[in-house]
């Protein structure tokens, strides 16, 4: 039974709800006085910013006048469901606030999509890469702080060899490419691993977008939009000095329109690992 997400069943169950709450032409105060609640209960509810006991789900399929047993049981499954606990969270003092989120979301997503124009993504790194980025990042970091930071990126990377794993495609900027963090040696062995990743999983694209396009994108961090089976939305989370921050919602139809416009104008896939092939003879020596 594969680990579940309690972020990303909230935000379903309250997705369902809301879609119920509409279909009964109720406001949120008014559910919420029914259930004698407040309407910003009702909001987080239904936003998927709090967690539901069975007994105050199924107050709320009551007074959204629910009746269907089949949607009953199935809904209360999915609340008990958003109550268990992720893999994530035995590292409480490195995973918190919107990385937990992030790392949830990733979890359980159907597609993955990532521009980088820093350095490689995290989703591809090897562990001596991984190493000498953090220590030559700024801040820097070191010691057990590191080897946890390191630790949950490698257990993030097990999603792509799991079953019924996500579509991943990666977009790096020609930069990364040239940027040896931890010298020659440990570069060339990330840059092998990029090509070997893509070349074993069929589900893992990725591309270059090469110096001589002409694009802007620098006032673009690198992002991460996160894409789930209906009835969910899709997520975009951006990086910045503080770590994640999750976009709006709303935001995700512009950094999907961003996305495509950086897929059109990079190298194609094969044209992609060639470059990163012809890159590795840089580090040669």
């Amino acid at each position: 039974m594969p680990e579940s997400s309690p972020t990303v069943r909230r935000r379903r169950l309250g997705l369902i709800l809301r879609d119920l709450r509409l279909a009964a032409r109720l406001t949120g105060d008014e559910v919420g006085r029914r259930v004698e609640r407040s309407a910003s209960w009702v909001s987080r509810v239904e936003n998927g910013r709090v967690g539901l006991r069975v007994r105050d789900l199924h107050d709320l399929l009551d007074a959204l006048e629910v009746t269907n047993p089949e949607t009953r049981t199935e809904l209360t499954q999915l609340a008990r469901e958003s109550k268990q606990r992720g893999w994530w969270n035995r590292y409480g003092q490195t995973i918190t606030g919107p990385y937990a989120s992030f790392i949830s979301f990733e979890h359980e997503a159907s597609d993955l999509r990532s521009y980088e124009g820093i350095a490689v993504n995290g989703l591809l790194q090897t562990e001596e890469y991984a190493r000498a980025l953090l220590e030559h990042g700024i801040p820097r970091v070191t010691g057990e702080d590191a080897d946890r930071r390191i630790g949950i990126r490698m257990r993030r990377q097990q999603r792509l060899t799991a079953q019924d794993p996500p579509s991943v495609w990666i977009i790096l900027e020609q930069s990364v490419l040239h940027r040896p963090f931890g010298g020659p040696s440990i570069m060339r062995r990330q840059l092998q691993h990029m090509l070997d990743l893509a070349h074993d999983l069929l589900h893992v694209s990725i591309q270059v977008l090469p110096f001589n396009q002409a694009l802007y994108v620098g006032l673009i961090a690198s992002f991460w939009i996160i894409s789930f089976p209906p009835p969910d939305q899709d997520i975009v989370f951006t990086e910045g000095m503080n770590g994640m921050i999750m976009e709006e919602e709303a935001d995700a139809q512009a950094y999907t329109l961003v996305f495509d416009e950086l897929r059109s104008a990079a190298l194609s896939k094969t044209d992609s690992l060639k470059l990163i092939r012809e890159s590795m003879g840089e580090y040669d020596g």
